[in-house]
């Protein structure tokens, strides 16, 4: 390892030159008291994506398209990296701050602390959903978990081991000693959460830091929608045994249609607008779950299998954000 790099900030990227140049320097723009690198994996991009990233004297690191995997590709970003933390990130998150890597070391509180997670937050843009934008009600405040067996882990309620090991690649540090003793796991989706698990399990510290931000956004029509809940909530089910919420929730849908048509700087059109494409998006989560449940509920494990193998053919992108 070069001692003279801090912060390996690690990107899988694919034909994304849409965010990258704006991704790249506000990553270069961190002000860390060490020196930053920048580690690309490029999954066959076929736009400029390899063009901005030379401007910026990053050379990728190149495998073939179907070598992709959550788990295994963020292991060779890793296996790439000089630095004493390692960041993973993804091509289409942008710091809120140029302290965003600060506030994450921020949360190595002990020596016992393996990974830092932040946050991910929607800026008020007129073309991103307005009932994801980012309204805090709380000031930001560390959270540490640490387990003195694993015992101790594994009696508590599956709901609450999913919602402690809610870990995000989107934006996490990690020392890079611990990541090479224990590597993400091969696996098409949920690589994060499944490793904030295997280091709990292994007597590691987790922590949470929310003032560490992002601004990340999804723009998802119904068939993303419906793709994405239905393997993340597959994996949420095969790693922690939790069942995805399949209830009708009145009072959460009169709280998101009251975000939308109370918010002055939207017109009425783009009122509507977001009203419809709310209601699409949680129709496919609902349908997605259901799906899921009947699947498990059947009796037949092949069910499940087959219809998550029919959805994961193609890593889940979501389409890009509306313009106007």
């Amino acid at each position: 390892m070069d001692n003279e790099i801090l912060v390996s900030v690690v990107i899988p990227v694919k034909n994304g030159d849409h965010w990258l140049k704006e991704t790249i320097p506000a990553i270069l723009d961190q002000k860390i008291d060490g020196k930053l690198e920048i580690v690309v994996i490029d999954s066959g991009s076929t736009d400029n994506s390899l063009t901005i990233l030379r401007e910026y004297g990053i050379e990728p690191v190149h495998i073939k398209p179907e070598e992709y995997n959550h788990g295994l590709t963020r292991n060779v970003g890793v296996r790439h990296s000089r630095g004493h933390f390692v960041v993973l990130t993804v091509q289409d998150a942008k710091p809120v701050s140029s302290h965003w890597l600060k506030m994450l070391m921020e949360g190595f509180v002990d020596e016992t602390v393996a990974g830092v997670c932040g946050l991910q937050i929607v800026p008020h843009h007129l073309n991103k959903n307005p009932v994801e934008w980012f309204r805090p009600v709380s000031r930001p405040a560390i959270r540490k978990y640490h387990f003195r067996n694993q015992d101790d882990f594994l009696q508590l309620d599956p709901q609450k081991q999913l919602e402690i090991c809610r870990w995000d690649d989107v934006n996490a540090m990690y020392k890079r000693e611990v990541l090479l003793q224990i590597p993400f796991r091969e696996t098409d989706f949920a690589e994060d959460v499944l490793w904030a698990k295997d280091a709990l399990m292994a007597g590691h510290s987790i922590v949470y830091n929310p003032s560490a931000q992002v601004e990340h956004y999804h723009f998802g029509d119904y068939f993303y929608s419906f793709r994405r809940n239905f393997i993340v909530q597959y994996h949420f089910y095969k790693f922690f045994g939790v069942l995805p919420d399949t209830k009708h929730h009145v009072r959460r849908k009169a709280s998101k249609l009251k975000t939308i048509l109370s918010e002055p700087g939207i017109g009425l059109k783009k009122k509507l607008y977001w009203i419809r494409y709310n209601y699409v998006n949680q129709k496919a989560v609902r349908d997605s779950n259901r799906m899921l449940v009947d699947c498990i509920s059947s009796g037949k494990p092949e069910k499940l299998e087959n219809m998550y193998k029919n959805l994961i053919l193609a890593i889940p992108q979501a389409p890009r954000e509306i313009t106007k």
